[in-house]
């Protein structure tokens, strides 16, 4: 029996504030499916010390004598509220440092979505985005000039593994991969035909299919497949964005989900009645960030969008996003947070699965992996 499957249709697009001027509307007429607003720089986040250095080479936007600055964010949708935590701290030190005020416009949707969105004209200064293809899009239209991977850490910004969600007790026994294929248990899992976060989820289920079929003897891409195919078959809704999917959980629909371990864990501290499951075999998710040089040039704001970019990187940066469940890339900040991760004995990397050129050929190209599971094996 075939069991219908619910597409979401909306990308989640969060209009957020730049907080600079109470109530003022985005300069920036083109939001391209996110949505933007403005709110005034006199935060009352306390600031954290060590802010990161502005670069000057370059800079088209001097910030010596004050005035206001406006940076345009266009990021994938589970990084709102994080940035809602990062934005006043930079703010506040950017103010104390140059006394310029920084107004921020924000877009966030699937990074699919949002790349597209980028291209077609959403002027984003900074990107920070689900995945490195989704970066690499943008690369590809000339809008991005700079080498963002010679940035700390290969330019990305946070760390996660795919993980499993389920409801509190955990009433359908799910500890694997392998378990979400059996008879009666729901699955919630975004598309990857829009959703980042779902290649990196979709990533996770293939790629411990082949360690299972490798373990078993030899390396086989069908038995990947296979399983696919048989979580899709319970698959109940498939979302447009991990932002979406979750909501979707939020709302008691579904048995289990597939998302980033740093979703679930920030709703459990929330509250949430939920329970993580990390598989035996998984992915590390490396999440990206890059300077728009097209828009960044057009705006004139090159001196504060680079020292925000670098900001991602500071150790108070790092530390807000790891209180909100991702594994910071600064070694320091990951040292303090070790106790909140569980590190898999099967982890692997997108380097396993041929790297992300094979991996959107292969897995999400034309008649590929998803396709095929999509047809129904055919």
């Amino acid at each position: 029996m075939t069991k219908r499957k619910t597409f979401g249709i909306l990308a989640v697009t969060v209009l957020t504030a730049s907080v600079a001027l109470a109530g003022c509307g985005s300069s920036n007429g083109n939001n391209n499916g996110g949505s933007s607003a403005s709110a005034s720089s006199g935060s009352s986040s306390p600031a954290a010390s060590g802010s990161a250095s502005p670069s000057s080479s370059g800079s088209s936007s001097p910030a010596a004598g004050g005035g206001t600055v406006k940076l345009t964010i266009g990021g994938y949708s589970i990084l709102k509220d994080s940035f809602g935590e990062l934005i006043p701290i930079f703010q506040k030190e950017w103010k104390d440092k140059t006394g310029q005020t920084v107004e921020f416009d924000q877009s966030y949707q699937a990074s699919g979505s949002q790349a597209t969105a980028i291209i077609q004209g959403l002027e984003a200064d900074i990107a920070p985005l689900s995945l490195e293809g989704d970066i690499q899009k943008i690369v590809d239209k000339g809008l991005i000039t700079n080498d963002w991977k010679s940035k700390p850490h290969g330019g990305m910004i946070t760390n996660s593994i795919a993980a499993i969600g389920v409801r509190e007790g955990n009433p359908k026994q799910i500890k694997d991969w392998t378990d979400l294929t059996k008879s009666g248990v729901e699955v919630l899992i975004p598309n990857p035909s829009t959703s980042g976060g779902a290649k990196w989820d979709i990533n996770g289920v293939y790629g411990a299919g082949l360690k299972i079929s490798e373990a078993a003897g030899q390396k086989d891409p069908e038995k990947a497949k296979e399983l696919v195919a048989q979580i899709y078959k319970n698959v109940k809704v498939l979302d447009k964005s991990g932002a979406d999917s979750l909501t979707t959980f939020d709302k008691g629909i579904g048995d289990a989900i597939i998302t980033y371990e740093n979703e679930l864990l920030a709703r459990i501290q929330k509250g949430q009645k939920y329970e993580e499951v990390i598989p035996q075999y998984t992915t590390l998710i490396e999440n990206p960030v890059a300077l728009v040089d097209k828009y960044v040039d057009k705006h004139g704001n090159r001196e504060v969008a680079e020292a925000f970019l670098d900001f991602l990187w500071s150790p108070e940066a790092q530390d807000v996003l790891a209180k909100h469940g991702f594994r910071p890339v600064d070694e320091e900040v990951a040292k303090k947070y070790a106790d909140q991760y569980q590190t898999p004995s099967g982890l692997f990397d997108t380097s396993y699965l041929g790297g992300w050129d094979q991996v959107n050929k292969d897995l999400y190209g034309t008649g590929g992996m998803w396709e095929s599971v999509l047809a129904g094996g055919k």
